[in-house]
């Protein structure tokens, strides 16, 4: 039997933006989760030993990026992809995922700020998504320092960049030594919209309201995204569709029981197995969307989200 929504979190269900699909736009989506990431300015950030703005290759001329480190000596590399319907997000709404991922895996995080929907649609995010990673490789001396240990890393809309990403780097002969999927979207053919789709995946069904993420803005925010539904089957967009997905860099996935997208990331982690690939899925008991941002007050979320970065470090020190 599933363990029950973690109470604390049902608390801050109710404070949780993006969650009326029928007069959210998207500058609105952009200023609430602005809006909730000022909110905690009170509370200190997590401690890093430095934050640099730079910019990195993008897929139409440079994307600017922000790098945390913990010290100097060579480590990993973390390429890392926000989340937020690829619409909204930015540096700062994902300022402490970023500071939490360098913290507790050591590696070096480089977080990228790709071009967002309706202003420039898919494959720009991707594309951004890709170059910058790239450009990491080419330019590893700056940043980690050790080629063999680079990862990307996501969540949500982010999970999904990495993991096509990841699929790219396969392709390009570039040897990542991880991805670190959370709570990604993996298929978006139907836009989140098309009932036979859908019934797919019972968990956009089971969680379609009531926990933050709902299936009716994942319907607005891939209407964002795509210009035409008919590019969603492509695997830049819909990594689960791929052809094949033998090859790419073992991966940690997370899930949480209460989220639309649960299905389609379980679906995802198994299809990596099935193609032979190193694979640790943590399915988020009692959790829902956004959970990786809900550890400073859930012990549940923070506990998951720690055991999650944890087996991406340990992927991180394999190296390829």
């Amino acid at each position: 039997m599933a363990a029950p929504l973690d109470p604390v979190i049902a608390q801050i269900i109710p404070l949780l933006p993006l969650r009326d699909a029928a007069t959210m736009t998207p500058q609105s989506a952009r200023d609430s989760l602005r809006a909730l990431a000022a909110a905690r300015a009170a509370v200190p950030p997590p401690p890093v030993a430095s934050t640099e703005d730079i910019a990195v290759a993008g897929g139409a001329g440079p994307a600017a990026a922000r790098v945390y480190r913990m010290g100097t000596a060579s480590s990993p590399t973390v390429v890392f992809f926000h989340g937020g319907g690829w619409v909204a997000g930015d540096l700062e709404t994902h300022d402490r995922q970023a500071r939490w991922l360098a913290i507790e895996t050591g590696a070096v995080v480089v977080s990228v700020d790709y071009r967002r929907p309706p202003e420039t649609r898919f494959p720009g995010a991707f594309e951004d998504a890709f170059a910058a990673t790239r450009d990491v490789f080419n330019r590893i001396a700056e940043f980690g320092g050790d080629a063999g240990r680079v990862g990307v890393a996501g969540d949500s809309a982010g999970g999904n960049l990495a993991a096509a990403t990841a699929i790219a780097c396969r392709d390009a002969g570039l040897k990542l030594a991880a991805q670190l999927l959370v709570y990604p979207a993996t298929d978006a053919v139907g836009n989140y919209a098309d009932a036979r789709e859908n019934a797919r995946f019972p968990s956009r069904a089971e969680n379609a309201e009531g926990y933050f993420l709902s299936r009716s803005v994942m319907e607005w925010f891939a209407g964002h995204y795509f210009a035409d539904p008919g590019q969603a089957p492509d695997w830049r967009a819909s990594p689960l569709r791929a052809t094949s997905l033998a090859g790419v860099a073992p991966a940690v996935v997370t899930t949480a029981w209460f989220d639309p997208l649960r299905d389609e990331g379980t679906a995802y982690a198994r299809a990596l197995e099935a193609a032979g690939v190193r694979v640790k899925h943590h399915e988020g008991p009692g959790l829902i969307h956004g959970y990786f941002g809900m550890g400073e007050a859930s012990d549940a979320a923070r506990a998951e989200a720690q055991r999650a970065r944890a087996d991406f470090k340990a992927l991180l020190a394999r190296g390829v």
